[in-house]
C-alpha cells in the first residue's frame, strides 16, 4: 500500500530510522507521567534514534538539543501525551462490528463469533488487523495486544504480525488455542492438539520476539481457562517462561467463566491460575469482573496484571469490575478495547472516559476513579502490564519516543482547555488525535495517516467482512437484521 507522507514526513522518518537527525517538538505542553508525574508548560522534547533525549522547558531543550541536525516541529501549544497502551483486543473481531448486539458472553460466542472464527482466512486476519490498528492509532493507540486464540486453519499469524509490522505499531501478538470447551459451546472447528499449539508458539517466539527493531513481541493467550486443559495452559507457560515473554487470559468475566472453569479444573480465578503453577508477573488476566476478595489477594500476592475493559463489559452486560479493590491491594490496572465484536469501536479515548465514569456509578463515589488514574492505565500501567515500562509508557530521557499530539482546537467539545489531562479523558473527540508516533516515527501526521493508504485499508475490510459473513452464514446484517426493543417490550 502507498504512503502518502508530505516530504517532511518522509524526510523524518526515513532520517530517525537511519539515526542520522533528531526530531524536536517544541511550543507544546508536555505531559510526562514520569515518577513525579511533572506537566512541562511552554514546554520541549528532544528525540534522537528513537529514543527521548530531554524533556523540558522550551529555551532550555531548544537550546541543547537545536541546530542543523534537528528537523523541527512546531506544535503550537498542542499537548503531547506517552502513547496510549492497549491491553487487551482481538483484531480479528474488527469484521465483526456490530453483529454481537444485545447479547450475554455465552450466546455471543457461540451464535456469532465462534461461527465466524472457524471460517477466517489469512487474508480476512490481514485485513482485520490493519483496519483495528488504523482505528486505534486515530485515537493514539501506540503499542497493544492482540490475543488471536481463534486457529481453524494455519496461516493465521504471521498476517496480524505483518499488519503490526506495516502499521509500525508496538504490537504484542498474543498467540493461543483451545483444546477443551465443547460442552460449554467451543465450536469443534476451533479445537486444536495442544503439542501442536505449544510446539507453534515455540515457534513464533523464536522467530519474532524483537523483530521490527525490537517493536514485536510473542505471548501465550490461552481463550480462557475453562477451554483449555491442564497440559496445555502448562505447557504454553512453560514456553514463554523459556523465552522471557508472558501469559494473557480470560479470568472471570462472568458467572459462566467461573462456573465452566471449577467444571473444568475444580477451581476458578486466581485460585486455579496457583494450582496450575500459572503464578508469575508475566500473568496478564483480563476482565476480572467477578473475582473474589480472596482472588484480588492472590493477585497481589503474585503481582498478576490486570486488564480492565468496560466498554465490553457493559456491552455483554457481563458487569463491573472491582478495580478501586483491585488498586488499593497494589494490582496493576491497564486498559483494553477488547476486540470489536464485543466493543464495536477501537477507541481508546472513549475507552478512558468509560472507565472512570463506570466506576463512579458502581462505587457511588466521585473519586473512586479519577481522569489522572484512567491516563496512568492508558500509559504507564499499561506499559507495565505488558512489561514494557522500561521501555515506554511514560516520556523521560532513554525510554522510547512513543507519543501522542492532542489539539484541543480540533474539536469544540474540547474547548476551552483547562486542565490538558481532563480535557483528555472528558473532553476530547478522536479528530483532538493529530500526531501519533512510535520510536519518533510518525503513523499519524496532521490527522492523516501515512504509513499506508488508508482508503484502500478501510475497502479491503468491508470487502473481507462480507465475504466472511457470507461464508459463516451470519445474517444479523442489512434487511436481516431484526429490530431489537429493550426486554418487555
Amino acid at each position: 500500500m502507498a504512503c502518502r507522507a508530505n516530504a517532511l514526513d518522509r524526510q523524518t522518518n526515513a532520517s530517525i530510522e537511519k539515526g542520522k537527525t533528531n526530531l524536536l517538538l517544541t511550543n507544546a505542553t508536555i505531559v510526562t507521567v514520569n515518577e513525579t508525574r511533572d506537566v512541562v508548560f511552554d514546554g520541549a522534547m528532544a528525540v534522537v534514534d528513537g529514543r527521548v533525549a530531554a524533556v523540558g522547558p522550551s529555551n532550555e531543550v531548544e537550546k541543547a538539543w537545536g541546530g542543523p541536525s534537528a528537523t523541527a516541529v512546531d506544535l503550537g501549544g498542542k499537548v503531547v501525551f506517552p502513547g496510549f497502551v492497549n491491553t487487551h483486543n482481538h483484531l480479528f473481531q474488527t469484521l465483526l462490528k456490530g453483529l454481537g448486539d444485545d447479547m450475554v458472553l455465552k450466546d455471543w460466542l457461540s451464535t456469532m463469533t465462534f461461527p465466524a472464527a472457524t471460517h477466517l482466512t489469512p487474508d480476512d486476519c490481514h485485513a482485520a488487523a490493519v483496519l483495528g490498528i488504523i482505528e486505534g492509532i486515530r485515537s493514539g493507540m501506540t503499542c497493544e495486544l492482540d490475543y488471536m486464540y481463534a486457529h481453524p486453519r494455519t496461516g493465521l499469524d504471521e498476517p496480524i504480525l505483518q499488519a503490526m509490522d506495516e502499521c509500525g505499531i508496538r504490537g504484542v501478538f498474543g498467540y493461543g488455542a483451545m483444546d477443551a470447551g465443547l460442552d460449554f459451546g467451543v465450536d469443534p472447528g476451533l479445537i486444536n492438539k495442544s503439542d501442536d499449539i505449544i510446539k507453534e508458539l515455540d515457534r513464533l517466539c523464536s522467530t519474532y520476539d524483537g523483530a521490527s527493531d525490537g517493536r514485536l513481541r510473542v505471548w501465550a493467550a490461552p481463550a480462557a481457562l475453562w477451554s483449555n486443559s491442564e497440559s496445555m495452559l502448562r505447557g504454553l507457560y512453560e514456553v514463554v517462561n523459556d523465552h522471557g515473554d508472558g501469559i494473557t487470559i480470560h479470568v472471570s468475566e462472568t458467572p459462566f467463566d467461573r462456573e465452566a472453569t471449577v467444571a473444568e479444573h475444580g477451581c476458578a480465578g486466581t485460585e486455579c491460575l496457583e494450582k496450575l503453577g500459572i503464578d508469575g508477573p508475566n500473568v496478564l488476566m483480563v476482565h476480572c469482573v467477578w473475582l473474589t476478595d480472596a482472588d484480588i489477594k492472590r493477585a497481589a500476592a503474585h503481582d498478576y496484571k490486570v486488564s480492565y475493559n468496560p466498554v465490553s463489559n457493559m456491552y455483554l452486560a457481563s458487569g463491573v469490575a472491582p478495580v478501586p479493590k483491585m488498586l488499593r491491594s497494589g494490582v496493576t490496572v491497564g486498559l483494553g478495547v477488547d476486540g470489536a465484536a464485543s466493543n464495536n469501536g477501537q477507541d481508546m479515548l472513549e475507552l478512558m472516559k468509560t472507565a472512570v465514569l463506570l466506576q463512579k456509578v458502581a462505587e457511588r463515589d466521585p473519586v473512586a476513579l479519577t481522569a489522572e488514574k484512567a491516563l496512568e492505565m492508558a500509559t504507564i500501567d499499561g506499559a507495565r502490564a505488558l512489561g514494557l515500562d522500561d521501555q515506554i509508557g511514560s516520556l523521560e530521557p532513554g525510554k522510547r519516543a512513543d507519543f501522542v499530539v492532542f489539539d484541543p482546537y480540533a474539536s469544540p467539545k474540547s474547548v476551552p482547555l483547562h486542565n490538558p489531562v481532563s480535557d483528555l479523558v472528558y473532553s476530547s473527540a478522536p479528530g483532538c488525535i493529530t500526531d501519533v508516533a512510535v520510536d519518533g516515527r510518525f503513523l499519524l501526521r496532521d490527522g492523516e495517516i501515512v504509513v499506508l493508504d488508508e482508503s484502500a485499508a478501510l475497502r479491503e475490510a468491508q470487502r473481507c467482512a462480507d465475504d466472511l459473513c457470507e461464508r459463516a452464514g451470519i445474517t444479523n446484517r442489512g434487511s436481516g437484521h431484526a429490530w431489537t426493543l429493550p426486554a418487555g417490550m
